[in-house]
C-alpha cells in the first residue's frame, strides 16, 4: 500500500511558545527561541509543527484572547521572525499549522472596541448583545471558566456573551460581514505560507438563537447540546472551507468540545468538504465531573479503551480524526495515563506506542518526547491559568479549604502542561536566562532533553524509534483497526492492509501478567523493553509489537 495523503501519514508536534524556548532572556518563550530549535524538531522526525497562539492579544487567556489577527505578540516577536520560522520548517521538510481562534476575539480588539460603544454601532451585530431578563443575565448560561456567559455594558445597558472568559467575546457568525473578516484572516496566513490551521472550539460557532435557559445539570451535556453542533456550524465551516482554505493544499484540524461519534463524520466525511480531521475530546474529558475538570470522577481503563475502539468503529475509512493524550489544556499524558512515580519512563514509551499505533494522525505535545509530568505547587498564588486562578476565587469564597482546592487544582489544572520546557539541566532547565513566566517543574535536573539524548535507552530515542517505525509501516497509517482484547490492563489490537498485518499488545499495569493468546501466524518483532527476547510474561507497561509471517 503506497502513502496517499500527507496529513494522515504525518506526524504533529505541538508547541505551547509561551514555554517552550526563550531566546531574549524576558523569561517568555518566543518564535526565535523555536527557530533555534529547528534542528531539534527535524531530528526527532515530526512533519508538521502546531504552534499555538502567538498573535496580538493581552493574554487573558494565554493568547486565545486574540486583539489583532494580522500582527505578532512583542513577546513573541515579529512578523519576520514568523516567515524565517516557517522558512527554515519547510527547508527541513516540516510544515507549520497555526491556531485558528475564531469563536471568540479580545474584547480589546477593534471590532468589539466599536461594538459596545452604542446599540446602533456599525459593528454592534459583530458579536451577541442582549437585555436582561429582571436584572439578571438574558439566560443561565455558564462560562467555560465559570460564572455566568454573559457580562454587563452599563453604558448600553446590555449583556454580551461570552462563552469563556469576560475578555472573550462570542462573535456573531450569523453576520455575513464576520465571516468574510474570517475568510480574509485564513486569506492572509495561507497566502503568507502557513499550511494549516488547528481550529479551536471550531463547533460552538453556530448558536442556538432561541438562548433559552438550560435544564441541563451536568456542564458536559451542556457543551455537547447547546453550546456545539449548533444549526448552522456545517453550513459556515463549509463555506470557509468553500471560500478560502479548498484553494490550498493545507491541512485543517478542529478541536471538537461536543463532537461525540454519532456526529463526527457530519465534520470530516469524506463526502462533506469541511475538516481534514478532529481532535475529538471524549477521553480528555474522562474524569470530568458535572461541574467540570474541578468536580472530578472516578474512571477506568476500560472507558479509555472503549472511546479508542468506539471512534475507530465510527470513522473506520470515512473519515479522520488525530490521535493524542495531551496538549496544552490537559494535565501531563504521563501523569493521567501513566505512572509517573515508578514507571516513568516505561509508561512513557508505552503511550507513544499507543499514540503511533492507532488509526489517526498522531500528536505529540511538547516534553512528550522526555517524560515530562505535572507538577505540584505550594501555593494557590502559583497558579496561573485563568480558569484555575477563576475557580480558587469561587472556592474560596463558597469557604472550601484552600488545601482541598489545591490538592484539586494540582491534579488537574492546564498550568501542568503548560511548564517550561526542560532542556538540560541547568538553571531555569535551559528555557530561559531570565525568570520564567511559570515555575519550572523542579525534577527537570533528572528529567531533561540532554539527559534523555544522552540514554540509548530512554524516552527520547524511543519516540524517534517509533516516529521512524510508523513512517515505515503505512499499514499503520491506512490499515484496518480491529480490537483483539480490551480489559484493563491489557489492550490489544491488529492493524492489517493487504500487505502486512501487525498485532500491538499494551500492558497498563504495575504488574507482570500473562501474555494473552496471539493469533496464529503472527511471531515476535519488538517491545518497548531493551533488549526483550519475547518473554512469556508482559512486563510493567510493556508494549509487545507482532508481525505476521
Amino acid at each position: 500500500m503506497t502513502r496517499q495523503i500527507w496529513w494522515k501519514d504525518a506526524v504533529i508536534y505541538q508547541i505551547y511558545p509561551r514555554s517552550f524556548r526563550d531566546s531574549n532572556g524576558d523569561g517568555i518563550g518566543d518564535i526565535r527561541g523555536i527557530i533555534e530549535k529547528v534542528d531539534y524538531l527535524a531530528d526527532l522526525g515530526i512533519d508538521v509543527v502546531w504552534l499555538g497562539p502567538v498573535y496580538q492579544s493581552p493574554n487573558d487567556d494565554n493568547g486565545y484572547d486574540i486583539s489583532d489577527y494580522r500582527s505578532i505578540h512583542p513577546d513573541f516577536g515579529t512578523l519576520a521572525d514568523l516567515d524565517q520560522l516557517l522558512h527554515l520548517l519547510h527547508l527541513r521538510e516540516i510544515r507549520l499549522i497555526m491556531d485558528l481562534v475564531v469563536n471568540h476575539t479580545s474584547d480589546e480588539h477593534d471590532w468589539f472596541q466599536e461594538s459596545r460603544k452604542s446599540l446602533d454601532n456599525p459593528y454592534r451585530d459583530y458579536y451577541f448583545w442582549k437585555k436582561g431578563q429582571n436584572g439578571a443575565p438574558p439566560n443561565n448560561w455558564k462560562s467555560f471558566f465559570g460564572g455566568s456567559a454573559w457580562a454587563y455594558e452599563e453604558d448600553t445597558d446590555e449583556y454580551y456573551l461570552h462563552l469563556f472568559t469576560k475578555k472573550q467575546p462570542d462573535l456573531n457568525w450569523e453576520n455575513p460581514v464576520v465571516r468574510n473578516e474570517v475568510c480574509d484572516i485564513i486569506r492572509f496566513w495561507l497566502e503568507r505560507g502557513v499550511d494549516g490551521f488547528r481550529m479551536d472550539v471550531i463547533p460552538l460557532i453556530s448558536k442556538r438563537l432561541d438562548f433559552k435557559d438550560t435544564q441541563l445539570n451536568s456542564f458536559p451535556e451542556v457543551v455537547e447540546q447547546v453550546y456545539s453542533n449548533g444549526p448552522k456550524v456545517h453550513k459556515y465551516i463549509g463555506e470557509i472551507v468553500g471560500r478560502v482554505i479548498s484553494n490550498y493544499d493545507v491541512m485543517t484540524v478542529g478541536e471538537g468540545p461536543g463532537i461525540h461519534t454519532e456526529v463526527g463524520l457530519d465534520y470530516v466525511g469524506t463526502d462533506r468538504g469541511e475538516l481534514n480531521m478532529i481532535f475529538h475530546l471524549d477521553h480528555m474529558y474522562l474524569g470530568f465531573g458535572p461541574k467540570g475538570r474541578f468536580d472530578p470522577i472516578p474512571f477506568s481503563l476500560n472507558d479509555v479503551f472503549e472511546i479508542f475502539n468506539r471512534w475507530d468503529d465510527a470513522m473506520a475509512n470515512e473519515g479522520w480524526i488525530s490521535i493524542f493524550l495531551d496538549n496544552h489544556d490537559f494535565t501531563r499524558m504521563l501523569s493521567r495515563f501513566g505512572n509517573d512515580q515508578n514507571y516513568r519512563i516505561e509508561s512513557a514509551k508505552l503511550l507513544v506506542t499507543l499514540i503511533m499505533t492507532l488509526r489517526g494522525t498522531p500528536c505529540i505535545y511538547q516534553g512528550s518526547e522526555i517524560g515530562m509530568t505535572n507538577i505540584a505547587y505550594e501555593r494557590l498564588e502559583d497558579f496561573d491559568d485563568v480558569e484555575s486562578k477563576n475557580f480558587i476565587r469561587e472556592a474560596l469564597e463558597k469557604g472550601r479549604e484552600p488545601s482541598e482546592i489545591l490538592e484539586l487544582v494540582n491534579r488537574h489544572g492546564r498550568d501542568n502542561a503548560r511548564t517550561p520546557m526542560q532542556w538540560d539541566d541547568s538553571m531555569h532547565a535551559g528555557f530561559t536566562s531570565g525568570h520564567p513566566w511559570l515555575t519550572i517543574n523542579p525534577n527537570y535536573r533528572r528529567i531533561n532533553v540532554e539527559e534523555s539524548k544522552n540514554d540509548a535507552n530512554g524516552i527520547l530515542h524511543f519516540y524517534k524509534k517509533m516516529i521512524a517505525f510508523r513512517k515505515e509501516h503505512p499499514v499503520f497509517v491506512y490499515g484496518d483497526f480491529t480490537c483483539l482484547f480490551a480489559a484493563d490492563p491489557i489492550y490489544m489490537y491488529s492493524r492489517s492492509d493487504d500487505q502486512q498485518s501487525f498485532v500491538v499488545v499494551h500492558n497498563f499495569g504495575d504488574h507482570r501478567i500473562d501474555m494473552p493468546e496471539i493469533p496464529k501466524g503472527y511471531g515476535y518483532h519488538f517491545s518497548s523493553y531493551p533488549n526483550d527476547q519475547a518473554r512469556k510474561l508482559l512486563a510493567p507497561w510493556e508494549s509487545r509489537i507482532f508481525i505476521k509471517s
